[in-house]
């Protein structure tokens, strides 16, 4: 795992400067004076146990685990239903005033479970009157499952927004506030929006933050009960009112000085603590970006440092790897071989500066060749507007906020021959993984979590809670097909497309890379096979490609999840044929990444099928089963037109899970280090 950062400017801390432009706020707010409630109790993380309290932990979490929760919850979500007619005889105005008595006992602390079935089923006949949906048994118990702290998983398709609704309702009756996390703005304002009637009617004000809203309308929106944003707004706006505090770090602190006239709280801070959160794609954000950390950053120009990674590409490009350095691409490291090292000391011998430290020089070259061995345009990332923009290995879109860190950024930018920016200076950081072990009460909702399940459990203290489909799953699984060759399996997927494609059928194509998704375009194209692509340069009409991709022999590529969050209905006839057929051209070094898209297919009892194409000389096997990977290679020489047995799948099986090891144990190191700063920095207060 390479550490990546998000950076934002120290210009945009709300109390210096701020672009201004008019709040998005759906319901505007007063703004009551909250935020001594972010200041009462400074928020700590979770502290993970050590030694024997480790090893109790984990057996705690497997009773968890074996634990019968969903059974529980849907006996739940059976009593709720039973007071269907009750509710439903009620006309709007008692419906109201019901939902506000139980809001005040939920505010006082002293709802019983008897209150909480009463509130759900009130909650069910409110969405269908406000919204046209009435949340069906399994979303009830979804919501249970989140009020109780769990993570749930839902399968795709299964109307998690709505499940987030409901769960976010019962903890705005609460009164502290709720923090609903989505994966982008474009979700945020949109689950907003569309659950605000039910918001609305039962009392509760809604707001959502966008990249652009200035710190008015963050202060208004933090100040509703229910505030939409996505994980990277939250962070950032925690760590703006913890540099806005400078070194107060607790409420006499700020009052005493808010007396004096020194320091205006409601002024400058937009947050009023972090009380509950529920993370929609919790995968995705409490496990694959857990240990980016979120960096508020200000410039610092320096001419020599950018000459040196200049430099450093220029020296990288001279060497040679197995004489002048080891490549270990399991681990993505580099390592300078005796004779290397001979080799930089001559090269280094005439340059001054920083090259006088050898150490130093090292560092700079063994950047600059993990910077060529590692890391390949239209893969990793993409050249936009002469900038180098990363690409989510886990969503396939561009992250034009994030930057590589220790000068892996800089040694790519020398490297394709662009500007190279100076690094930044830190001001204050903290990680994904670290901020959301800072709430008081954490759940989520995602459609993979079982894989992550024992991750959820040690980190975060998060039982993980299955929640059947509400429909029986139609979708065919096809066995994996292997192929001895990376060829050989494009010309497979092209003829697979052709097939399904002669049926009526859409075709939904999955690929890793920017690179792949444009190789399978042109193959298609070259087929005379009329299709779409959605990848992190062609984004632009990603709503509407996703949208359209259901219709009868619709041919769409994809990188890997573009499209998350929204749904690929299906066109009219289509079900009728066989469904949306979804092709993987690679096993994901998560498996969770395989069953999110193959869930594209085959929801709410629709049919469909998927299969995994894959090959020998695909990533996941080269870098972490080396040893199967010869064994297939034989099997392959005999079957060149691809095979399909129980040895090729336990192979790859064993990659994806020695690389999912490897990610959580490089995770884990990252916790570590936050809890190390913790101890022995303890200086450095809430601000980092």
């Amino acid at each position: 795992m390479v550490a990546i950062d998000r950076t934002i400017d120290s210009e945009t801390i709300p109390g210096l400067t701020m672009p201004q432009v008019s709040p998005t706020v759906v319901t505007p707010a007063v703004v009551p004076s909250l935020s001594w409630r972010s200041l009462s109790k400074p928020a700590r993380p979770r502290r993970l146990p050590a030694g024997l309290d480790a090893g109790w932990d984990r057996l705690h979490g497997v009773f968890r685990r074996v634990e019968r929760r969903s059974r529980l919850f849907l006996r739940r979500a059976d009593d709720v239903l039973a007071r269907e007619r009750e509710i439903g005889d009620l006309s709007d105005a008692p419906l109201q005033s019901a939902a506000g008595q139980l809001a005040e006992r939920f505010r006082r602390r002293r709802e019983s479970p008897v209150d909480l079935d009463r509130a759900l089923a009130i909650l069910r006949e409110v969405a269908f009157r406000k919204l046209g949906e009435r949340p069906y048994r399994e979303q009830i118990a979804g919501a249970l499952a989140c009020d109780a702290g769990c993570i749930c998983e839902m399968a795709t398709g299964e109307g998690k927004t709505l499940v987030a609704a409901i769960a976010a309702t019962l903890a705005g009756w609460r009164g502290r506030g709720c923090h609903v996390v989505t994966v982008n703005d474009y979700l945020a304002g949109r689950d907003a929006e569309w659950m605000g009637n039910l918001f609305r009617f039962c009392g509760l004000s809604v707001g959502f933050i966008q990249n652009e809203t200035p710190p008015v309308g963050r202060r208004l929106a933090y100040a509703a009960d229910i505030t939409y944003a996505t994980n990277k707004e939250v962070t950032a706006d925690y760590l703006r009112d913890r540099l806005v505090l400078g070194g107060r770090r607790n409420l006499p602190e700020v009052l005493l000085d808010g007396m004096a006239g020194r320091f205006d709280a409601q002024a400058h801070l937009v947050q009023r603590g972090l009380h509950c959160a529920i993370v929609d794609e919790a995968d995705s954000v409490l496990l694959d970006e857990a240990v980016t950390p979120l960096i508020i950053s200000g410039e610092a120009p320096n001419a020599e440092q950018v000459q040196c990674y200049a430099e450093a590409a220029a020296i990288a490009g001279r060497l040679k790897p197995v004489e002048h350095y080891a490549v270990n691409r399991r681990y993505n490291e580099i390592t300078m071989t005796d004779v290397g090292r001979d080799g930089l000391a001559r090269e280094v011998a005439s340059l001054g500066g920083v090259w006088r430290s050898m150490r130093r020089a090292e560092e700079l070259v063994t950047q600059a060749l993990s910077a060529r061995e590692f890391f390949h345009r239209d893969m990793q990332y993409v050249v936009a507007d002469g900038k180098i923009v990363i690409v989510d290995e886990s969503t396939g879109r561009t992250m034009p906020d994030r930057t590589w860190r220790d000068g892996l950024h800089q040694a790519i930018e020398a490297r394709e021959g662009v500007t190279i920016n100076p690094p930044k200076t830190t001001h204050a950081r903290v990680s994904f993984q670290r901020f959301f072990r800072m709430y008081d009460k954490l759940s989520g909702l995602t459609g993979t979590a079982v894989e992550g399940r024992g991750e959820f459990w040690r980190v975060y203290g998060l039982p993980v809670t299955v929640i059947p489909t509400h429909r029986p799953v139609l979708r065919r699984r096809h066995p994996d097909r292997c192929y001895a060759t990376g060829a050989a399996k494009w010309r497979a997927v092209v003829e697979d497309v052709r097939r399904v494609y002669d049926e009526g059928r859409p075709v939904l194509i999955g690929t890793r890379s920017v690179k792949d998704s444009e190789h399978v375009s042109s193959m298609l194209s070259a087929a005379g096979l009329e299709h779409r692509v959605l990848n992190a340069v062609r984004h632009a009409e990603e709503a509407q490609i996703v949208a359209e991709a259901g219709q009868p022999g619709a041919i769409t590529v994809a990188t890997n999840m573009a499209g998350r969050g929204t749904d690929i209905k299906l066109g009219r006839g289509v079900a009728e044929l066989g469904g949306l057929h979804v092709i993987a051209t690679e096993r994901h070094a998560a498996g969770r990444i395989d069953r999110q898209l193959f869930g594209r297919a085959a929801r709410q009892g629709d049919p469909g099928s998927a299969i995994a194409m894959v090959s020998l000389d695909d990533e996941l096997i080269a870098r972490y089963a080396p040893v199967g990977l010869r064994i297939l290679r034989k099997v392959a020489t005999d079957n060149p037109e691809g095979f399909s047995n129980r040895s090729a799948r336990g192979v790859f099986d064993r990659a994806q899970r020695r690389a999912q090891r490897i990610a959580f144990a490089q995770r884990r190191a990252g916790l570590q280090t936050d809890d190390w700063l913790d101890e022995f920095l303890g200086f450095a207060g809430d601000r980092f």
